[in-house]
């Protein structure tokens, strides 16, 4: 086998060395050209897929079991683990990512790491919707698995690159506190309430830590068009939950021994699944995230932080879809209205997001955006009141289909210009030239 040319990636010799053989990890160039996710880096990313899908399914059963507001509690914290050990991964990776043996071995670790946490969510949906206690045990073994691992990757990044030292051991150390309180949180029994509130602050840890152990030393050296590209995957991964929520919604809707049998139910299930999650990746797509992290590399944290809620969106909108199938087959105790909502809220938040995210990022407003927004708003609304009337489900979520391609008609005819002026004054403003957007770094 052959590698390309990778400035990070070892490779054989005549001597016989092992292609993989450790490499000191000083750090990757954030202007190599050609940087794309590795291999390893997608094998990383299937293990979240079991993760986002027992999170999205298990969030579906319980709000269909009529606990929709333990379910979303349950379903946000689970989302939120997940989200964080992801992030966490990907940019040390985009930064230090070696390839060599040592760092696939401690990235397997992780991987077993995910595993475990995703064995320990049905214990903690349970729990939450007993309710008494909250049962993280499970969850917190294979998070802090996880999080062991990438302090042995800070480790070894502090060792060998002098100048991320001090990004490197003050990562170790927070990280460490970090794991010490969950550690505590799991396995010391303590009020409900008194659980939340750890979690709260425990969790602010988490989100600071960039800020706490980068602030002062210039960050690390990530690359904005592998993050940009790390995040449209993992957003892929996540828009699988529409389709395996369709399926899900759909399977039984189909008659007949042999499946042939199709109701107008199972037609309208299947096109507002599909078209529902074609258009959410569409969205997505549309904004060139790595050209815009060029330019505002001093951003990163809000583009990798905002996409918490975004990704929530979106696995939110799969478990939306089966819960609407589990009530066209008549396995909930939720209301049409509820039913509507389940799928509306997560899409609105989605879409939502992404227009945060491109007006934040970009510094610029934009009243047609405004405009679109509203309208998607606006189709949403209509698809709940529509459900409210006594408009069968199935109409209603076709309706709800139509939201993101209000926002795809808008950019294809032409938002698409106003974001191309958008970036021509974001590099303007940097003067257009490598010295300017150094600087700018």
């Amino acid at each position: 086998m052959s590698h390309s040319a990778d400035p990070g990636r070892p490779v054989g010799d005549a001597t016989g060395r092992l292609a993989h053989s450790m490499v000191p990890m000083t750090g990757r160039d954030p202007d190599e050209r050609g940087r794309t996710s590795s291999p390893l880096e997608l094998l990383f990313d299937l293990t979240f897929v079991v993760a986002v899908g027992t999170a999205a399914s298990h969030f579906a059963e319980m709000a269909a079991e009529g606990h929709p507001g333990q379910a979303v509690t349950a379903f946000v914290l689970a989302m939120f683990a997940i989200s964080v050990a992801w992030i966490s991964f990907s940019w040390f990776a985009s930064a230090f990512g070696t390839d060599d043996w040592l760092y696939r071995a401690l990235t397997m670790v992780q991987m077993i790491g995910v595993v475990v946490f995703s064995l320990g969510l049905p214990a903690m949906f349970h729990s939450v919707e007993e309710g008494g206690h909250l049962e993280l045990r499970v969850m917190v073994i294979g998070y802090v698995v996880m999080r062991v691992a990438m302090i042995l990757q800070w480790w070894r990044a502090a060792r060998q690159s002098p100048s991320f030292r001090h990004v490197g051991r003050a990562n170790i150390l927070w990280t460490v506190v970090a794991q010490l309180g969950w550690v505590v949180v799991a396995f010391t029994p303590m009020p409900l309430a008194a659980v939340f509130a750890a979690f709260v602050v425990l969790g602010a840890l988490e989100l600071s830590l960039p800020v706490l152990t980068q602030g002062s030393a210039g960050g690390t050296p990530w690359h904005p068009h592998h993050v940009a590209e790390r995040y449209g995957l993992f957003a892929i991964i996540v828009l699988g939950e529409g389709v395996v929520g369709t399926v899900a919604s759909s399977g039984d809707l189909l008659g007949g021994a042999d499946g042939m049998d199709w109701s107008g139910n199972a037609v309208a299930v299947v096109v507002a699944g599909v078209g529902l999650t074609f258009g959410m990746w569409w969205v997505y797509f549309a904004t060139p995230f790595g050209d815009v992290l060029v330019h505002r590399r001093g951003r990163g944290y809000l583009f990798g932080y905002g996409h918490i809620p975004l990704f929530i969106g979106i696995a939110g909108a799969g478990a939306g879809l089966h819960m609407a199938g589990l009530h066209l087959e008549h396995h909930s105790e939720l209301s049409d209205v509820a039913v509507v909502l389940s799928l509306a809220l997560p899409v609105g938040l989605y879409l939502l997001m992404v227009y945060l995210l491109h007006t934040l990022l970009l510094s610029a407003a934009d009243r047609f955006h405004l405009l679109l927004i509203s309208l998607t708003l606006a189709v949403l609304l209509a698809a709940v009141l529509l459900a409210a009337a006594g408009v069968a489900i199935a109409v209603c979520l076709l309706v709800i289909m139509v939201a993101p391609f209000v926002t795809v008609i808008g950019y294809e005819t032409i938002g698409h210009r106003h974001q191309r002026q958008m970036l021509e004054r974001l590099r303007g403003r940097d003067g257009g030239t490598p010295e300017a957007q150094a600087e700018a770094y």
